[in-house]
């Protein structure tokens, strides 16, 4: 990757996380984990990959782009924002009565949002949907969606993976968070999804492996993806849950929890310091 290009989308991916750990401090609740571990391949979809346009988000031949782990909607806000679907002093009124910025992603009030989820499992579901929808329209766009590595839990999941193989969609790309934890602990206590590249490949799917926190392994990833015909695309990526604060790193316990004030603070320096390095 050309390093102007990567040190923008590291400024960028710094950024975003600063905006998450803002957004669920304010709202003194919120799942900063999982949206932080995401945060990297969310910017590089936003910033250098997705054909989108902030101020049509409805446009016709736009890439679509489906939050399967919902709950991480933080994350998916805070690289909204920052690409100008609006104002960043939105993120401030997350999680309260009235606002724009519910819980869970809401395709009804929230520009950018092309999918409302929460129900895990659904999101790929409505991805694949979207991805047939294209492929009948002969439409030009991708279908990207992200899951957990514990949302494979669910069965749905698997059912949406078979018609997704079964219909040869070329132009769906999953990537799935392998942070390796839940809200209950780590997946291969839990109900252990391995090995996730196996499954998705005996389900039709072109699999391939990336750092998440790596834009040199990223960009490869999506540039694989984009030459891979008659098959949907699984896209497995190594992350760290909690990424780039020490104290939620490798943390299932920050899953779904609001840092308190002291933590925030320390957040929010490390955050900075990781910034002013670039």
């Amino acid at each position: 990757m050309d390093s102007e290009l990567k040190k923008k989308l590291q400024r960028q991916a710094a950024k975003i996380r600063m905006n998450i750990i803002d957004a669920v401090y304010g709202a003194k609740s919120g799942h900063p984990g999982g949206s932080l571990s995401i945060a990297d391949t969310l910017t590089y979809l936003y910033f250098a990959k997705m054909h989108v346009d902030p101020k049509n988000p409805k446009m016709k031949d736009r890439d679509r782009f489906v939050l399967s782990k919902g709950h991480c909607a933080p994350g998916l806000y805070s690289t909204l924002a920052e690409r100008g679907f609006f104002d960043v002093s939105e993120l401030k009124k997350l999680r309260q009565v009235g606002a724009m910025l519910q819980g869970h992603p809401d395709m009804k009030h929230t520009p950018g949002v092309d999918m409302s989820t929460g129900s895990l499992g659904q999101g790929i579901s409505a991805a694949a949907g979207m991805a047939l929808a294209g492929k009948i329209d002969s439409a030009g766009y991708k279908v990207y969606t992200i899951l957990g590595d514990g949302e494979l839990e669910e069965g749905q999941v698997w059912e949406a993976a078979m018609f997704a193989g079964h219909n040869k969609l070329d132009n769906l790309v999953a990537i799935i968070d392998n942070n390796g934890l839940q809200i209950d602990g780590k997946i291969s206590d839990v109900c252990s999804p391995m090995p996730i590249t196996d499954k998705f490949a005996a389900f039709g799917w072109h699999v391939i492996t990336m750092n998440a926190h790596d834009f040199d392994s990223i960009e490869k990833a999506f540039d694989e993806a984009e030459k891979i015909q008659y098959q949907p695309v699984a896209i497995v990526q190594t992350s760290v849950k909690g990424k780039g604060v020490s104290f939620m790193e490798n943390n299932a316990g920050w899953h779904g929890k609001a840092p308190n004030a002291e933590q925030y603070e320390q957040a929010m320096t490390e955050l900075k310091t990781a910034m002013a390095a670039l």
